[in-house]
């Protein structure tokens, strides 16, 4: 809108500060598109489908306990030969290692971006309470659950795959770790073990949900389908997990 001024005969045009006509032009935001919420939330579906991949081969590998100390240690052996013999000794496990710690990094990267993004858009709480995924208790429940899976997985880490904190310590066999670190006398590890797979099902139930809204899949017709999919899940990963340290508790892996 451009207010006029007339005395006498002439005639003045003064546009008014914010005018679209303005020659100032509004600076525009920089930045591509990761520094962006979508995209932050883009690399937070990506990473998370990578781990969710680990996580079901994983899981498989670990079920091989049931069949016994032979099956599961050539299961073991069998990941340092991979791409053998094209590739070098444990070549390709290296490269998927890789892959792995930099899709965590990524993620927790991108998950922390956003947090603080949030907070700073919304210093002041909304006068009415919205009911929605992304708020309240999965809120929390994703932070300090991602905090919990983190510290878990340097246990994790130095228990059963370097051996440093486990009574059969870094010369047992795969199988002789993983019995010996979940012994009835380690209960505690155990407990440590059950909580944290159970924080990792909620972390994966919530990011399967948050995953499908980022790509915009989750609309009204698709909700209870993707809801109960996320669900389902969830609870299949974290029965096959704790089935093996409860294996090892009731005898049956020994």
């Amino acid at each position: 809108m451009t207010a006029t001024i007339e005395r006498g005969s002439a005639t003045a045009s003064i546009n008014p500060p914010g005018d679209a006509t303005a020659d100032k032009k509004t600076p525009r935001r920089r930045g591509g598109f990761l520094s962006s919420s979508p995209g932050k939330k883009a690399v937070m579906a990506v990473t998370g489908a990578v781990m969710v991949l680990f996580l079901v081969a994983h899981m498989a590998g670990n079920l091989k306990s049931f069949l016994g100390a032979e099956e599961f240690n050539a299961y073991a052996a069998s990941l340092r030969t991979l791409g053998e013999p094209i590739l070098p000794h444990r070549t390709l496990l290296t490269v998927l290692e890789i892959v792995l710690v930099a899709a965590l990094v990524l993620h927790m990267w991108a998950a922390i971006t956003l947090a603080r993004r949030a907070g700073q858009a919304r210093p002041v709480k909304y006068a009415v309470r919205r009911k929605s995924q992304a708020g309240g208790y999965a809120i929390h429940a994703m932070r300090y659950g991602g905090t919990a899976i983190f510290l878990f997985l340097i246990w994790h880490l130095l228990d059963l795959t370097f051996g440093t904190v486990n009574p059969a310590g870094g010369t047992g066999t795969p199988y002789e770790r993983l019995v010996e670190g979940f012994a009835p006398s380690r209960w505690w590890v155990t407990l440590f073990y059950v909580l944290a797979v159970l924080a990792v099902g909620q972390h994966l139930r919530h990011g399967l949900w948050s995953a499908f809204q980022s790509l915009g899949r989750a609309g009204r017709r698709s909700y209870r389908g993707l809801n109960v999919f996320a669900v389902t899940v969830s609870v299949l990963m974290v029965v096959g997990f704790l089935a093996v340290p409860a294996g090892v508790m009731a005898g049956v892996i020994k």
